[in-house]
């Protein structure tokens, strides 16, 4: 079910922040029947034109026409009461109610006065399992349930409120590969039923198996509008990044890893585990060696680098740094044996919002150097302005606060605290998750040049042509077990480590 009329158009958008042209003449047509695929770096105006869509920001020029008519939409719930309805990454339900509660908050159903409950249970069983064919205990607390489940509910809320247009901001960034499956699923079937479907995601074969059009946005600006099956990938990477073709194809066929000759062994964990989090693991990393951790969420990748970095601690087993044995308690213990640790969870386990881009990037070597030996300001300033220039964070300026940043830059800024404590062995649990493709070579650049220069680095994460790319060896876990060791020798290709990962033998 597709027509030629946008069931939504926004036209010549414009919206200015403090300092700040966010978008500036963006365009985006929806229609009915079709997945569109918003795409752009970080920083690109993706958010900014999705908040403006929905009302959380008002529009300074351009219009909005909805199902043929000019629309000034004003806030979340006048977006909503239209019928254009967002479901977030982060999932914005509350846990502590039941799944019922959740589709139904705000709308219940009464009967002489009272909540219907018999009528709510029912209607809420049925929309699962009809529209996105799922079908589970709804009055049982929805945070008994994956987050992939919680993702499905969340979008049963959405269509509930009788929406025309779905917006699903980055939805797969926490899901497994047969969770995203699902998902798609319950995508087509509501492109059956003529919804148009904002789709954002920063995983280009999601973007080519389940979006018909897309549009391309570049530094606030509208660069594009095409057909999915029409563009060439490094075409559209191209756009997104504002680089010419060829010079990509350069960058693309350089050899990131180089094998080197036998080095010097910086740690070696023998039979460590943790029960309930990971089974006895041997690991072994060299000085100035990238050794990447390959397996699905939930393999136990995370649990391992917790390990290595004393936040959590181990059961079984031992560890040697630099030939002597060690035992690493805490992520104290760890900095003080030049350990560095970058969590995947830059908002929880991250950056504080509320201070500036200087004050996150000298947290960790304050409390290296204890709290009382206070890191003079000039020098802060020193510090800060050489690491904004080695990681190219953007805006350049030390006193920015953190929380106004692009993600991409926020994780510069993660980065960038961890390598002023000079480390000799950085752990990046997912440093380049959700962050653009610009902002992820720059990583993988640094992290070449950081381990030629001696350092060790343990580098989990989920893109596997990443992994091929900057690591020299390869460790495979499945079920919180490591189940193979690779040596990245240019044999090896991304189907002999999915294999692997899914249980098979490589030839």
């Amino acid at each position: 079910m597709h027509s030629n009329t946008p069931i939504l158009a926004m036209d010549g958008i414009t919206k200015e922040f403090p300092g700040v042209k966010a978008l500036s003449d963006v365009h985006l047509k929806l229609y009915p029947g079709e997945v569109h695929a918003l795409m752009g770096e970080n920083g690109a105006g993706k958010s900014t034109l999705i908040k403006v869509l929905t009302g959380v920001y008002s529009i300074d020029e351009g219009n909005v026409t909805f199902e043929g008519k000019t629309i000034r939409v004003t806030s979340p719930q006048d977006a909503q009461d239209l019928g254009i309805s967002t479901v977030y990454q982060e999932v914005n339900l509350c846990t502590n109610l039941s799944v019922v509660e959740n589709i139904f908050i705000g709308r219940e159903i009464m009967k002489r006065g009272r909540i219907d409950w018999k009528e709510m249970n029912r209607q809420a069983k049925e929309l699962l399992k009809t529209r996105l064919n799922l079908d589970i205990d709804v009055t049982k607390q929805l945070s008994s349930y994956s987050v992939a489940v919680q993702q499905m509910i969340a979008i049963a809320r959405a269509l509930n409120v009788s929406a025309k247009v779905l917006i699903l901001d980055e939805p797969t960034s926490s899901l497994d590969q047969n969770e995203v499956q699902q998902l798609f699923n319950v995508m087509r079937n509501l492109k059956q039923e003529g919804l148009a479907i904002v789709f954002v995601s920063h995983f280009l074969d999601q973007i080519y198996e389940i979006t018909d059009r897309l549009t391309v946005l570049r530094n606030g600006k509208w660069i594009g509008e095409y057909m999915t099956k029409n563009i060439e990938r490094l075409d559209l990477v191209s756009k997104m990044m504002g680089k010419e073709l060829n010079e990509l194809k350069s960058n693309a066929n350089k050899e990131g890893v180089k094998v080197k000759e036998e080095k010097e062994v910086f740690l070696q964990g023998k039979n460590v585990s943790k029960k309930g989090k990971i089974e006895p693991f041997d690991i072994q990393i060299n000085k100035g060696e990238i050794v990447g951790l390959a397996g699905l969420l939930g393999s136990g990748r995370t649990e391992l680098a917790r390990l290595l970095f004393g936040a959590d601690k181990a059961d079984t087993g031992e560890m040697m740094i630099n030939g002597s044995k060690k035992q690493l308690h805490s992520p104290r213990q760890a900095i003080a044996n030049k350990i560095a640790f970058c969590s995947e969870n830059r908002k929880t386990e991250g950056i504080i919002a509320d201070l500036t881009i200087r004050e996150n990037m000298i947290l960790a070597m304050q409390g290296v150097q204890g709290w009382f030996k206070y890191i003079p300001k000039k020098r802060q300033v020193e510090l800060a302005d050489e690491y904004i220039k080695l990681l190219n964070i953007n805006p350049p300026n030390p006193e920015q606060l953190i929380k106004n940043l692009s993600g991409g830059n926020q994780q510069k800024v993660m980065l960038a605290r961890w390598l002023i404590t000079n480390p000799d062995f950085l752990i990046l649990d997912e440093p380049t998750r959700g962050i653009d493709i610009g902002a992820k070579t720059e990583i993988q650049k640094l992290m070449i040049k950081l381990s030629e220069e001696g350092m060790s680095i343990l580098f989990v994460s989920s893109e596997l042509e990443e992994v091929l790319r900057t690591c020299r060896k390869i460790a495979v876990l499945r079920d919180h077990k490591k189940v193979s060791e690779f040596d990245n020798d240019y044999q090896i290709s991304q189907q002999d480590i999915m294999k692997v990962m899914a249980g098979g033998n490589v030839g």
